[in-house]
């Protein structure tokens, strides 16, 4: 059976469906003669006035079709399509994410001994002042990385249950390309490839619009 790949309205593909679904879509006036379409292995664009096997469907409904602006059911490229698509690096955010989380409950209880002052650190310093120093450092600047760091872990988590669910484009977007930047990302050996990966699948044209 030939299936066909139709522009809607809002200059969307839509694909692959059968003749009887575009018959119907006629129909219902969301086609008409001037709606571009090709079948399966055609190059070219053409009006579905140029194919033979409309021409008693284009009869019946000659309006201008409204804007194909949700996913239609049995085409390809619907939500379920989007899902399948997101699940994998979404997945992989998460991974980054509690990882990073872990290793920030770590760094907290390691750098709050050396504010209490418990010798960790090169074990060549035997100056008690410079030890001191040593900890002070250490344990507050830790501390401060530690909070930045737990925060970011909570975004890329948020976007990345936010990404599975198909809501807030632009909230997946940040957690995405946060997860990926040196030095912030919550684990930066997952975060860089899982995060390309993430913002790869999500300026597909077929999984961004179905983000609400």
């Amino acid at each position: 059976m030939a299936t066909y790949t139709i522009i809607g309205g809002d200059q969307k593909e839509y694909g692959s469906v059968t003749a009887d679904d575009l018959r119907k879509w006629i129909a219902d006036g969301r086609l008409n003669a001037q709606s571009l379409a090709k079948e399966e292995n055609d190059t070219e664009w053409r009006p579905l006035s140029a194919f033979p096997e409309f021409a008693d469907a284009l009869g019946v409904s000659s309006a201008p079709p409204p804007p194909l602006t949700a996913p239609i059911a049995g085409a390809g490229g619907g939500r379920d399509a989007a899902l399948q698509l997101v699940k994998g690096p979404v997945i992989g955010l998460k991974v980054t994410a509690i990882l990073g989380l872990f290793l920030v409950a770590v760094g907290l209880v390691v750098n709050i001994l050396m504010l209490s002052g418990v010798h960790i650190g090169p074990q060549q310093i035997y100056d008690p002042q410079m030890q001191k120093l040593f900890n002070s450092l250490g344990g507050g600047l830790g501390i401060i990385q530690d909070i930045i760091g737990g925060i970011v872990g909570v975004i890329v988590l948020i976007g990345a249950a936010k990404m599975q669910k198909l809501q807030s484009y632009q909230f997946a977007l940040t957690a995405s390309i946060v997860a990926m930047v040196p030095c912030i990302s919550p684990c930066c050996v997952f975060g860089l490839p899982f995060g390309i990966w993430a913002l790869v699948v999500l300026n597909k044209p077929e999984v961004k619009s179905q983000f609400t």
